[in-house]
C-alpha cells in the first residue's frame, strides 16, 4: 500500500519542513523509494535540501493536488511526502472534501497519513483540536512534539487531547532537540542531513568533528521514533 504523508500543523514556525527533511533522509538511508512535493513557494525545504526527489505543488490548485494522489497510485511501493506550508489547511480540506479524496484513497489502496507538527504553545493544541473535530477517525494521525521548538509540552499533556488522540488511534512521537548553532550551520550551507552527519569535508556542511557527531546522535534518536511508525 502506498502512503501519502501530509506534513502539516498549519501554524508557521513549528518545524514542519524540518520533519519533512528528516523523513526524506530516513527514507533515503533506509533505501525506501519516495517522491516529495513542496507547497512552500518561497522557502521550500524539500526543493532546497532534497531537490532530486521533490517537485512543487500548489495546494489551492486542484489539478496540482490531484497529481499527488496519481503519483501514489502509480507506484504502490513509493512513499509520497507533501511538505505543507503554513496556512494551507483550509484549501487542503476543501480539496479533500470536494474530491472525495479519503474515500477514493481507500478504494485504490492508498493510505493518507497526516503529521501534525507541534511546538510547545497553546496554538498548536487548539489547531489539533480543530483537526480532530474536522476529520475524527477518518485520518491516520501522527502527532510530532518538536523539541526544537520548545521542550515543555505541559499545555498539550494537560489539555485532554492526548486521550482523544489515543481514542482516534493517533501516534505521538517526540523529535529531539539539536543544538541551534549546528542546525544554523546546516541550513546556511543547504546541506542534507547525510552530508551534515557524514561529510568529512568541512565545506559540505561547515561542521567540525564533534558537531557532526551531535548530528549523528540526533538523527539516531529521531530515527528511533520513526522506526515505531512503519513509515
Amino acid at each position: 500500500m502506498s502512503t501519502i504523508h501530509f506534513i502539516g500543523g498549519e501554524k508557521g514556525g513549528v518545524g514542519k519542513s524540518l520533519v519533512s527533511r528528516v523523513l526524506a533522509q530516513y527514507l533515503i538511508d533506509h533505501q525506501l523509494p519516495f517522491l516529495g512535493f513542496d507547497s512552500d513557494r518561497s522557502h521550500g525545504a524539500l526543493l532546497r535540501f532534497y531537490a532530486g526527489y521533490a517537485s512543487p505543488v500548489v495546494v489551492d490548485d486542484y489539478d496540482s493536488l490531484d497529481k499527488v494522489v496519481e503519483a501514489a497510485a502509480a507506484e504502490p511501493e513509493r512513499r509520497v511526502l507533501v511538505d505543507l506550508a503554513a496556512q494551507t489547511q483550509a484549501p487542503l480540506v476543501r480539496w479533500i472534501e470536494e474530491s472525495g479524496a479519503l474515500e477514493l484513497a481507500k478504494e485504490i489502496g492508498v493510505r493518507i497519513r497526516y503529521w501534525h507538527v507541534m511546538d510547545s504553545g497553546k496554538d498548536s493544541v487548539d489547531l489539533l483540536s480543530k483537526l480532530f473535530d474536522r476529520f475524527d477517525d477518518h485520518l491516520d494521525y501522527v502527532l510530532v512534539l518538536n523539541a526544537l521548538r520548545g521542550d515543555d509540552f505541559g499545555i498539550f499533556e494537560q489539555s485532554g487531547e492526548p486521550a482523544r488522540a489515543k481514542d482516534l488511534g493517533a501516534r505521538i512521537i517526540r523529535f529531539p532537540r539539536l543544538h541551534d548553532t549546528v542546525m544554523n550551520k546546516i541550513d546556511a550551507r543547504s546541506a542534507s542531513f547525510w552530508a551534515a552527519a557524514h561529510g568529512g569535508d568541512k565545506s559540505l556542511a561547515g561542521l567540525g568533528m564533534l558537531e557532526r557527531s551531535r548530528v549523528k546522535v540526533w538523527l539516531g534518536k529521531a530515527y528511533a521514533e520513526l522506526d515505531n511508525l512503519s513509515v
